[in-house]
This record gives C-alpha cells, structure tokens and sequence, in this order.
C-alpha cells in the first residue's frame, strides 16, 4: 500500500532521504537519535509517560538500524556494535524504570559519535 504524502515538509523529507549519500543518512540517523532521546528526556521530565515512551522505542529503532548497517568485515564494526548493544541496554533500562539517567549517557555517546562520523566525512569528502 502507497502512503500519501500530504504535507510539503513530509514530501521534501522524503526526497532528501532518497537521494541522500549514505554518510547524509548516518548523520541524519544520528541527528534523528539525538533528537528523539532529548524529547524522551523531555518527556519524563513533564511527566508525559506516552511522549517518553514512544521517543525511546524510535532511539530504540535507530540504534537497532545502525547495528543492522555494520560490515563485519571492518575492523571498527565489532566495537561499534558492541557500543550500539550497550546502548540498546541502556534504553531498555531507561524504558523499564522510568529513569532519565542511562538516556543521557547514550545521549553523550550519540553526541560523540555524530560529531566523529561528521569530521571524518569532513575529512575524506564523504567517503566514509
């Protein structure tokens, strides 16, 4: 079944992840990550369990995407996976309790790595 996409944002969001290089659509997973966990911060800080909940589950699913996207054959790959999987474990914690703190760490982790994948692109011209 074809969604419809009624609103400009949705049709220009939609085009860009289409036609983005695959380094633009890891940054914008991290972007995306790094978004979704202040809104769960946010979320548990108003009080608003939905809103921290559903925020959670959607880092849940991008961790879960950058796992799925590692070429084993890359030496990295094997630390990341295991950081993709700790963090994994930090947002089902997190999910269980009710609790702000493992989401800030994987919030410093996501940080981190997205602004080491974005100088390395900056670096190589994209061709990470």
């Amino acid at each position: 079944m074809v969604k419809l996409i009624k609103s400009p944002y949705e049709k220009y969001r939609q085009s860009s992840v289409q036609t983005s290089s695959p380094a633009s659509l890891l940054i914008m997973l991290y972007d995306g990550a790094i978004r979704f966990t202040k809104a769960s911060i946010e979320g548990l800080n108003n009080n608003d369990l939905n809103s921290f909940k559903l925020h959670v589950g959607k880092v849940q699913n991008i961790v879960t995407e950058l796992m799925s996207t590692l070429n084993p054959s890359i030496g990295v790959s094997k630390n990341l996976y295991a950081l993709y999987e700790y963090m994994g474990h930090l947002l089902a914690s997190a999910n269980i309790q009710n609790n702000s703190e493992p989401l800030e760490e994987v919030l410093g982790y996501l940080t981190d790595l997205r602004e080491t994948w974005s100088e390395a692109l900056k670096t190589t011209g994209g061709a990470v």
